[in-house]
């Protein structure tokens, strides 16, 4: 069975949201594990900063299947698509590895191109897959996150709990 790895953002109404999307995502998808959260800034626009956390879980479902369910939840939370790439949002919520395959066609791309282009997706994946290796590049996710460029990293770790980590 795949060992699935989702991003989870919010810069609206954060703490619910993320809450909300974790109970709807246990629903869905059964035990999940989680990193730590994170607050970034808003990269790309002006904009609250947001709440970021990687989560996995195991899932033998069709990969689309799973990425259908994913925009669902988004969408009951209120995510409006076509919105602008770079905008706030009440949910975001990003498949970023299947397994260790790779899928390139027009509705999915896995692994995600963030994992290797933002702090917040690849921090997060550190805590809870350091050891696991890319499916492209073959280096392990710690040594990804130890060559990333942290220059004016605008990130850090939640020290609030939340109640569903």
């Amino acid at each position: 069975m795949p060992l699935c790895f989702i991003s989870i953002g919010s810069n609206i109404d954060r703490e619910h949201n993320i809450n909300s999307a974790l109970d709807a995502l246990q629903c869905e998808f059964g035990e999940l594990k989680h990193s730590s959260i994170y607050e970034s800034d808003s990269v790309g626009f002006a904009g609250d900063a947001f709440y970021n956390l990687v989560s996995a879980f195991y899932c033998d479902e069709d990969v689309s299947d799973i990425a259908r369910q994913l925009k669902n939840i988004e969408a009951k939370h209120g995510r409006v698509r076509g919105e602008e790439k770079f905008s706030s949002r009440t949910l975001d919520i990003d498949l970023l590895l299947y397994g260790q395959q790779i899928i390139n066609n027009e509705i999915l791309s896995i692994p995600h191109k963030d994992i290797l282009n933002y702090a917040f997706v690849l921090e997060p994946l550190v805590e809870i897959a350091a050891d696991y290796f890319h499916p492209v590049s073959k280096v392990n996710y710690a040594q990804l996150w130890s060559d990333f460029d942290k220059t004016n990293l605008q990130q850090r770790k939640v020290s609030q709990p939340f109640r569903n980590l």
